[in-house]
C-alpha cells in the first residue's frame, strides 16, 4: 500500500462521515436498535454497490466529468436536466440541515453559559457560514480530513465512556410504527458519490487499489456509525435526542458532550462552507450569474426555508436521502448500463452485476421514494 491509497481512502471517509452520523441514533431509537442495525447493514451494501458502479463509470470514460457531466454524456440533455435538479435540491437541502443542526450543537455548548435558544444559535451560525461562502475561506476545506479523524476519536471516546452505562434492554425494543424511519437518514449519511471521481485522480491508474479504496472508504464509516448508534441507543434508549449529543449529558457528563458538540459545530460550518461554495460556483460558472448574486442565491433560499419553519432536521434528512437516492441512484445504474456498451476506454476494473441486481437496486430506490412520500403525507 502506498500513501496515495491511504490519502484517497481518507478523502472518501471524510466525504461520507459528517454531521449525518449524529442523526442515526435517534431514528434507530425510534424504530428499535435491531431495525436500525438491519437498515445500516443493507444500505451499506447498497451504497457500496452504487459507489463501485460510479467508480466503473469513471474508469470507462476518457473525459473527466462529475455526475452532471456523466449524465449528459450517457443519458443526454434530459438526463443532465434531471441530475441538475437533483444536485440543486440536494445542496439546498443539505445547507438547510446544517443551519438547523448547528443550532443544537452550539446551544449545547453555549446555552449553559449565556442562555439562548437553538433558533438564535442557528442564525449566528448562518451569519458566519454565509460570510465564509462570500469570502471563500480555503482554510476550512483543508481541515476536512482533520475533522474526520477528530470525529473518529470522538466516537471511540463516547463508545468506551459509555460502556459502564450501557443498558442492553435499550437495544431490544422494536417499534414497527417507525419501521421505515431509518431508511432515508442512513442513506443520506452513507452518501459519498461526490468523492468517487476525486479519488480516481488521487489513486492514478491502479485499478485494484481504486476498487479497494471505494470498498474500505465506504465500510469504515458504516462501522463507525454502528459503534456510535450501538452506544448512544444502548445508553440513552428512549431518551435519545435528535442530534444524539444532548441526550448523553445525564449519562456521560458535560465534558465529553461538549467535545462531541464542538465537533458537530465544526463539521457543520465546514460542510456548509464547502457545499455553499460548490453551489455558488454552479451559478457562477455554469449559469454565468455574477458571483455576488450567486452568493445571494446560495444563502437566501435555505435561510428563507428555515425562517418559514422548516426546522426539523430528521424528516428533512430522511426526505433528502430518499429523493436523492431515488434520482441519483437510478441515474447511476442507467449510466452504468450505457457505459458498459459506450465507454471509450478500458476500465481498471469491471463489475459483473446480474441484471436482476440492477433492477432490484432501482426497485429499492423507487419503493423507498413512494413509501417516504406516503409517510410524509400521512
Amino acid at each position: 500500500m502506498n500513501k496515495n491509497f491511504f490519502y484517497a481512502t481518507a478523502v472518501l471517509i471524510g466525504t461520507i462521515v459528517g454531521a449525518g452520523v449524529f442523526s442515526i441514533p435517534f431514528v434507530a431509537a425510534q424504530s428499535g436498535f435491531l431495525i436500525g442495525a438491519v437498515f445500516l447493514v443493507v444500505l451499506t451494501g447498497v451504497s457500496l454497490l452504487i459507489h463501485l458502479i460510479y467508480g466503473e463509470i469513471v474508469c470507462r470514460t476518457k473525459e473527466k466529468h462529475r455526475l452532471v457531466g456523466y449524465a449528459e454524456h450517457y443519458l443526454g440533455k434530459k438526463g443532465k436536466a434531471v441530475i441538475t435538479f437533483s444536485v440543486l435540491f440536494g445542496l439546498y437541502g443539505s445547507l438547510l440541515v446544517y443551519i438547523i443542526i448547528s443550532g443544537e450543537f452550539l446551544s449545547a455548548i453555549f446555552s449553559p453559559l449565556f442562555g439562548g435558544a437553538p433558533f438564535v444559535y442557528s442564525l449566528i451560525f448562518f451569519a458566519v457560514g454565509a460570510l465564509a461562502v462570500f469570502m471563500g475561506l480555503a482554510l476550512i476545506e483543508r481541515l476536512e480530513l482533520v475533522m474526520a479523524l477528530f470525529l473518529i476519536l470522538v466516537i471511540f471516546l463516547i463508545f468506551f465512556s459509555g460502556l459502564p452505562q450501557l443498558d442492553i434492554s435499550n437495544l431490544e425494543t422494536i417499534n414497527l410504527k417507525h419501521f421505515f424511519l431509518p431508511y432515508g437518514v442512513i442513506l443520506w449519511a452513507l452518501a459519498g458519490g461526490a468523492a468517487i471521481p476525486e479519488i480516481k485522480e488521487i489513486i492514478k491508474l491502479d485499478g485494484k487499489r481504486y476498487k479497494k479504496v471505494i470498498i474500505w472508504g465506504t465500510i469504515i464509516p458504516a462501522v463507525l456509525y454502528f459503534l456510535f448508534m450501538f452506544m448512544v441507543v444502548g445508553v440513552t434508549g428512549p431518551a435519545t435526542s435528535t442530534e444524539a449529543i444532548k441526550g448523553l449529558a445525564n449519562f456521560l457528563g458535560r465534558g465529553i458532550i461538549i467535545l462531541g458538540a464542538i465537533f458537530g459545530a465544526l463539521a457543520a460550518i465546514s460542510s456548509f462552507f464547502i457545499l455553499g461554495l460548490c453551489l455558488k460556483k454552479v451559478f457562477w460558472y455554469d449559469y454565468k450569474i455574477n458571483k455576488h448574486l450567486s452568493w445571494f442565491l446560495v444563502c437566501s433560499v435555505p435561510l428563507i426555508a428555515f425562517l418559514l419553519g422548516l426546522r426539523e432536521f430528521i424528516p428533512i434528512i430522511g426526505f433528502l436521502g430518499v429523493v436523492l437516492g431515488a434520482i441519483e441512484g437510478t441515474a447511476l445504474v442507467l449510466i452504468y448500463k450505457k457505459a458498459k456498451k459506450l465507454g471509450n476506454r478500458e476500465p481498471e476494473y469491471s463489475l459483473k452485476i446480474p441484471k436482476i441486481i440492477t433492477y432490484a437496486l432501482i426497485g429499492v430506490f423507487i419503493l423507498g421514494l413512494v413509501y417516504q412520500i406516503f409517510y410524509f403525507v400521512k
